[in-house]
């Protein structure tokens, strides 16, 4: 008869704090999802949807926001707002990582280019229904930071790479979409090169006017392009690397 090893068993009152923390959390994702739904009805006209994806709502429901935060600010992880990271960078609102998400209109099996890892949610919530998600941080501590907490939520189709984003990956390109986290001038000609026929970039641009607006450019098969603004945003300004 085999021993039953139970080895060092944690206090019985430090399961009940986890589980409870893990309560919370649930619960605080499962409203979060009900504020997305609400904040998606109020921008329909500039969406031209009421709702979002399934994969994308169930993806936001999944995704342990609270893990890609900085601990002393978890409190604050399902608010629908943005939060400060660190290295002068912020996470997005999750209503607004919701629509972009959405905006890129992915196929089954999706790979996708995000310019701008952060923290990694954005990356993560991709990773929850497309096969391959490759992103880029210039900001080497939150690279490396972003790829630790994506490998230990057991995000393995997540590849983060650190470096100048403006590129893109071309190795692993064409892509289904490209995901830019970051307010640019115009778009990257590369990564525009990298996107598949038929295929979407979201990208913040700063416009002659000083603010900045959420566009979506689609890549025809002919190489054209086609632009179609959704509404204004805020996001930090895109970097380059120039060493």
């Amino acid at each position: 008869m085999a021993a039953l090893f139970l080895g060092s068993a944690a206090p019985a009152d430090e399961f009940d704090v986890v589980a409870a923390e893990d309560v919370q959390y649930r619960e605080a994702r499962e409203e979060l999802v009900k504020v997305i739904e609400r904040r998606v009805v109020e921008a329909r006209a500039y969406l031209r949807k009421s709702e979002l994806d399934p994969r994308v709502m169930a993806a936001m429901a999944a995704v342990r926001r609270q893990e890609f935060v900085p601990e002393d600010l978890r409190f604050a992880a399902y608010e629908n707002r943005p939060l400060p990271i660190g290295q002068g960078q912020t996470i997005s609102q999750p209503s607004l990582v919701a629509m972009m998400t959405d905006l890129l209109e992915l196929p089954e099996d999706c790979r996708v280019l995000e310019v701008g890892t952060g923290s990694g949610y954005q990356a993560a919530v991709l990773a929850n229904f497309c096969t391959d998600i490759y992103t880029i941080e210039i900001v080497e501590e939150l690279g490396l930071q972003a790829r630790e907490t994506l490998a230990e939520q057991g995000y393995d189709n997540v590849h983060v790479r650190i470096g100048d984003g403006f590129a893109g990956w071309p190795e692993h390109g064409p892509f289904d979409g490209v995901i830019v986290t970051a307010a640019a001038d115009e778009p990257p000609p590369p990564l525009v090169e990298q996107l598949k026929p038929d295929g979407l970039m979201v990208i913040p641009l700063r416009q002659e006017s000083g603010y900045e607006e959420l566009v979506v450019i689609r890549k025809h098969s002919d190489g054209t392009l086609r632009e179609r603004v959704i509404f204004p945003v805020r996001f930090v300004p895109f970097t380059r690397d120039r060493d």
